[in-house]
């Protein structure tokens, strides 16, 4: 499944992609979907079979998975 992972920082995005890429998972940094918002603009996409919720950093902001007409929000964060 794909997933697309927000941050309050920049800083979270990138720690977040190393952990995903140290563990195989497939990821990437890209620029937040006008469909979601973030307050850093920086997202990570990846594709995994869970939503790997344990890598994410603390400062995330939500998660979604993307879907045929767009994006499900499956966990937000506060």
């Amino acid at each position: 499944m794909n997933y697309v992972a927000t941050f309050y920082t920049h800083a979270a995005a990138l720690m977040t992609d190393r952990a995903m890429k140290k563990h195989g998972i497939a990821s990437r940094l890209a620029p937040v979907p006008r469909d979601l918002s973030s307050s850093c603009g920086t997202c990570v996409r990846y594709q995994a079979d869970d939503p790997c919720f344990e890598l994410l950093d603390r400062d995330a902001e939500q998660v979604a998975q993307q879907t045929e007409t767009g994006y499900r929000i499956i966990r937000t964060y506060e």
